[in-house]
């Protein structure tokens, strides 16, 4: 149980390529992000990963009409089918090509993939189990080129696909007699999208040079004709209901031809071009690369590849507004429900935003760092993670809501490491731009700029303790800068190192800096004797990165040659070390020339972080893997893959034999034609005991422990049972009720048994309970703050715990630290919900007084007889300010 972490989120990076979806209720985005999906709650402001992957990028998400099923494909044409509301894969399928679009017919019956230059349409699966959840029912084939869209009318009729070949086709979905297909041209380039109009069978079809064609079908959907089986297909369905197989399913292809003859076009379904319009000025040519439309209030809203959108209505072709929103071209178009909010992502610079437009105001800004995330911290609390990213921007992160909500852009090149201090409302950066910041989160801006002497590139920073001492390494000079976080004066500057500055640590528990290098050295400062030099720790290889044990009796450093050596700071002794080359197994990139076995020589790990109670630490590095080691028994304890994502260099421990032709690898024919990709390099983040963070190629991801493990007992025998602890509840035995209760460890068992102690006995039975069980009831309290509406109920149990056992739990402090710290959390995010709905109700109310107060001032002035109309009038203004008015509807009080 104790290592049972498991994926709980993925922050970072917030939308990567594919299309994106509002759920039915409108109130959240459904975003593909690398190989995972992740679903943002714009009513609640929280967003989560669902806890799946697939093996490629993904690219494209279909959502059941109901919300409750998602197909999500990936690049490689692998097919998820995923239930929204358990999150959890149901089925896997594989379509035997690259999927372009995916989408559910409006009765949820149906769905049509498209794929090369066909159209597949497959029985969607139902309620029931299946033991194929995909059946295929009909192939459809006419476009000559790759089909590119696909839009549905709204009776689950007919289905228009869009190509690359300016062509779109207009297919029954059943066998109609007056419509089987129909071919729509007119455009000069690839169709982008197509929309059917509401109740009909008008289509809009948008290419992609910027044209809009508006066609009219003079056939109402209601009047399309079944055809009759004739000949052997006759015979075959009579036969059929004879014996009783009318459920049998049989796959057919429909062909269709570009241009019919007179005579097959007698008795059919015509369309007629209507009007054809331009979004592009003369003379400005801008591509069309998304387009969403809602039929209900008429809204195309189309964007482009210079990150301008518009909103038009349909069909007069009216603009609302133009407006760009980035510098990218942007790649997915989705419409809520309503028709208010408009999601918008751009792949280029991984931007996800939301748009309300009648009030021209964004719901949801959030973009991802544009290059890759290379050091983070947790705040001493838990509650904030910051990142920096070789885009030199500084990312402050809500690990419960996992949004961004402060980004700082003041350093001018990559931010080479973050960190927090011990108040955890100070950030302190290092960059290579040649100076270290400090930012205040309490105003949110950037107070100190520490510069050196000579311009210098800082590889390293770290704050002391007492967050007066502000130090950082120099990658080119070799020296260590010394500041004073109060004047922002440069205090010292140490040198001694021969090689570049990898990494500094201050011991928490006394004033002495460790710093590693690369001339194979650790040396050892002490801040209380004018930064002497104490000890000099030589290493068999270069140093790369430096941590000290959460108590400063232990010094871990992990080095060049894949080793990470532990060492007793007072004496200067190495206490062990963890050969670790044979954890990272790297994988062989597409332009290697020596295989993956021969590679993993040269790499070793690049970060370590010692566990909040110091048996284990957690190191990884050039490699999709993170390790936990057991520091005593210098042993592996659990190794996690970061990532399976394909899509990714260096992912396979061989090359792909596909790619191998006469020519040579095919990586190496056109070495720019990728739009993407890039090589995973973990690079493991702060582990704060309940919960660890790593920055990596795909975004930066969080591993919490396993809350659903639902058996775990604690010194069970066969006496612990639960007709035994009700029992005692009823005799009112609440101490000997809540010891068996911790023994058999089943939560609601746990809730029932706390939740009946009354409140004025709390202290009293806090007394009673032995040491061993203070700290699960402490552990149990703080899951129970995240969902018990019983908030002053649990507090107090937390005040009567922590007041009688307080002496004795500082004994502990070493082992109960992430216990303590999960707490803190909990209670901290009740304080911030609290505190904002507390300021909004006193401040309505000084505002009800202020108005009565003025308007009892001005009674005497006014004419006789209309006192009690003014009083009347005054208490029901009162009422209605206090109750929040028209104009405070998302207020708390309302």
């Amino acid at each position: 149980m104790k290592f049972a972490y498991r994926f709980s989120n993925l922050l970072g990076t917030v939308y990567r390529c594919g299309n994106l979806n509002f759920t039915c209720d409108g109130n959240s985005v459904i975003s593909p992000v690398g190989n995972r999906v992740t679903v943002f709650d714009l009513k609640n402001n929280k967003s989560n990963t669902l806890p799946l992957a697939t093996r490629y990028n993904i690219k494209c998400v279909g959502l059941s009409p109901d919300g409750r099923l998602a197909i999500i494909v990936d690049e490689g044409g692998d097919a998820l089918l995923v239930s929204l509301v358990c999150r959890s894969v149901l089925h896997h399928f594989h379509f035997k090509g690259a999927v372009h679009s995916v989408s559910f017919s409006p009765d949820g019956r149906k769905f049509i993939i498209t794929k090369g230059n066909i159209a597949q349409m497959y029985h969607a699966p139902g309620r029931k189990r299946e033991f194929n959840a995909f059946v295929l029912d009909k192939t459809y084939f006419g476009p000559y080129d790759e089909t590119t869209c696909i839009d549905w009318t709204d009776d689950s009729r007919c289905f228009a696909v869009g190509s690359r070949d300016m062509s779109t086709w207009v297919f029954g979905a059943e066998r109609w007699d007056n419509l089987i297909y129909y071919a729509l041209g007119g455009h000069k380039d690839a169709i982008v999208a197509c929309f059917f109009e509401a109740s009909s069978l008008d289509l809009y079809t948008l290419s992609q040079d910027g044209a809009l064609c508006v066609w009219q079908c003079d056939t109402l959907p209601e009047d399309l004709r079944l055809k009759a089986p004739t000949g052997w297909k006759a015979d075959l369905l009579q036969r059929e209901e004879e014996e009783g197989e009318e459920g049998t399913e049989r796959e057919t292809t429909v062909r269709g031809k570009a241009t019919l003859a007179a005579e097959e076009q007698q008795g059919k379904v015509k369309y007629s071009r209507l009007a054809k319009y331009f979004f592009n000025k003369e003379g400005d040519f801008n591509n069309l690369t998304a387009a969403a439309y809602h039929k209900k209030v008429h809204l195309l809203v189309t964007g482009f590849a210079s990150g301008i959108f518009h909103l038009h209505e349909l069909p007069e072709f009216n603009l609302i507004h133009s407006l760009s929103i980035s510098d990218q071209r942007v790649a997915s178009v989705a419409i809520n429900s309503s028709g208010d909010w408009i999601a918008f992502g751009c792949s280029g610079l991984g931007q996800l935003l939301v748009w309300e437009w009648q009030s021209e105001s964004y719901v949801l800004k959030q973009q991802g760092h544009f290059n890759s995330m290379v050091s983070l911290a947790y705040s001493p609390d838990g509650q904030y993670i910051v990142t920096g990213g070789d885009d030199g921007k500084v990312k402050v992160w809500n690990s419960l809501s996992g949004f961004c909500f402060v980004t700082f852009t003041e350093h001018s090149s990559g931010v080479t490491g973050v960190t927090f201090t011990t108040t955890g409302y100070v950030i302190v950066t290092s960059s290579m731009d040649g100076t270290v910041r400090a930012f205040d989160l309490h105003r949110y801006r950037n107070f100190r700029t520490l510069t050196s002497p000579r311009p210098t590139q800082f590889s390293c920073v770290a704050v002391d303790s007492s967050a007066e001492i502000i130090s950082a390494g120099a990658q080119d000079s070799f020296e260590v800068f010394i500041w004073s976080m109060q004047t922002g004066r440069l205090l010292d500057v140490l040198s001694g190192h021969e090689g570049p500055i990898s990494g500094l640590c201050f011991n928490p528990m006394k004033s002495v800096l460790a710093s590693a290098s690369w001339d194979r050295t650790v040396r050892l400062w002490d801040m209380a004797d004018s930064w002497r030099t104490t000890e000099t720790l030589a290493l068999t290889s270069d140093a790369l990165a430096v941590t000290f044990r959460p108590d400063g009796a232990e010094l871990a450093v992990a080095t060049l040659n894949s080793q990470i050596t532990f060492w007793d700071p007072e004496n200067a002794v190495q206490t062990g070390s963890i050969e670790g080359r044979h954890d990272l197994k790297t994988g062989r990139k597409e332009l290697d020339k020596i295989t993956a076995k021969h590679s993993a020589k040269g790499k070793a790990f690049t970060t370590l972080c010692y566990s909040a109670d110091g048996q284990s630490i957690l190191a990884g590095g050039m490699s999709k893997f993170v390790c936990i080691y057991h520091v005593r028994e210098q042993i592996l304890r659990k190794k996690f893959e970061i990532s399976c994502n394909l899509s990714l260099d260096a992912m396979e421990e061989f090359l792909n034999r596909r790619k191998m032709t006469e020519f040579g690898n095919l990586a190496l024919i056109d070495q720019d034609a990728a739009e993407e990709g890039g090589v995973a390099i973990p690079l493991p983040g702060v582990k704060k005991g309940r919960c660890w963070a790593a920055t990596t190629t795909e975004g930066l991801l969080v591993y919490s422990l396993d809350a659903q493990m639902l058996f775990d007992p604690f010194e069970l025998d066969t006496s612990v049972t639960p007709v035994r602890i009700r029992a005692a509840l009823r005799q009112r035995d609440f101490t000997r009720a809540i010891l068996l209760a911790f023994r058999l460890n089943e939560k609601k068992l746990l809730q029932e048994t706390l939740e009946a102690v009354p409140w004025d006995e709390i202290e009293v039975i806090s007394s009673s309970l032995p040491d061993l069980y203070v700290e699960k009831v402490l552990e149990f309290l703080a899951s129970s703050f995240e969902v018990s509406r019983h908030l002053e109920f649990y507090l107090i149990w937390t005040q009567k715990l922590l007041m009688v056992h307080g002496q004795k739990l500082k004994s502990r402090v070493g082992t109960l630290l992430p216990t303590i710290q999960f707490l803190q959390k909990s209670i901290q995010r009740h304080l911030d919900d609290v505190s904002k709905l507390c300021d909004w109700n006193r401040y309505n109310l000084q505002y009800a007084l202020a108005v009565s107060k003025q308007r009892g001032l001005k009674r005497p002035s006014e004419p006789p007889g209309s006192e009690e109309e003014a009083g009347a009038s005054e208490d029901d203004d009162s009422l209605h300010l206090l109750g929040g008015g028209p104009g405070h509807a998302d207020g708390p009080l309302a």
